[in-house]
């Protein structure tokens, strides 16, 4: 433990020392990809300078959406998007029609304007419930009901900082500021249907750790990765473009 400390210590240390330079570059970097993160980003489309380190692009979006719907346990008609931003996933599952409600929560109030403001400009605000606040706080009073009954939980949360490409082998464990045992341990409470949008290079034998025993994990490789966790339908199949895993614990 205290080794993990030390080594998350020394990540957060060295995004402080190259901060100003490093969010610089990147915002020039996201903002010249602008047109694949957004395809209507000349319609009006809003941003924060913190939402664009964390936007999921909207090809990327648009497929996990598609194979969530295929795959989704029966009877899960609900989605939570715990981690909203600025709209990203949440417009996508929105645009997929394949959910009766969507529930999106995000923190920061003015991301969260920046996310109500794009879905309407995707034409589907209104199929979709805010909330602003911390997503374990609103899960716990206002959502545990339906999460426990008919909801999937989708999360992408933030992954501390481009240091994490730093890694060959991304640690979980010294992910900030939620590591992946904070964020499964808390979302498994609430249903088993859990799918985690987690940095490419992450260390999969710990996201297999959190898989029952004896249970397949699915784990799907966009430009990150997705790790389905629950009932979710493998025998629909993948598709075959996608660089696709299955780890058995």
């Amino acid at each position: 433990m205290k080794a993990r400390a030390q080594k998350a210590q020394k990540r957060l240390k060295r995004e402080r020392q190259g901060f100003s330079t490093t969010r610089i570059t990147l915002r020039s970097q996201y903002f010249s990809q602008r047109y694949k993160i957004f395809s209507k980003y000349d319609e009006g489309v809003w941003m924060t300078d913190n939402a664009w380190f964390g936007i999921t692009p909207e090809p990327v979006a648009n497929k996990i959406a598609e194979h969530m719907a295929k795959t989704r346990p029966a009877g899960k008609r609900v989605l939570i998007d715990a981690f909203a931003g600025a709209g990203g996933n949440t417009i996508a599952f929105a645009r997929s029609g394949e959910w009766d409600q969507i529930f999106a929560i995000e923190k920061d109030p003015q991301v969260l304007q920046c996310a109500k403001h794009n879905a309407e400009v995707y034409g589907v605000g209104s199929k979709i419930w805010w909330y602003e606040g911390d997503c374990f706080n609103i899960i716990k009073t206002k959502l545990a009901q339906i999460a426990k009954t008919q909801a999937v939980i989708f999360a992408s949360p933030p992954w501390g900082g481009p240091s994490y490409n730093d890694d060959k082998v991304f640690d979980l464990s010294t992910m900030q500021p939620y590591t992946l045992h904070d964020l499964y341990s808390f979302f498994s409470k609430y249903t088993k249907d859990v799918v985690l949008y987690l940095p490419r290079t992450s260390d999969l034998n710990q996201v297999a750790r959190y898989a029952p025993e004896g249970r397949k994990l699915e784990v799907v490789h966009y430009c990150a990765l997705c790790a389905y966790y629950g009932d979710f339908s493998y025998a629909t199949g993948w598709p075959a473009d996608e660089d696709e895993s299955a780890l058995q614990t």
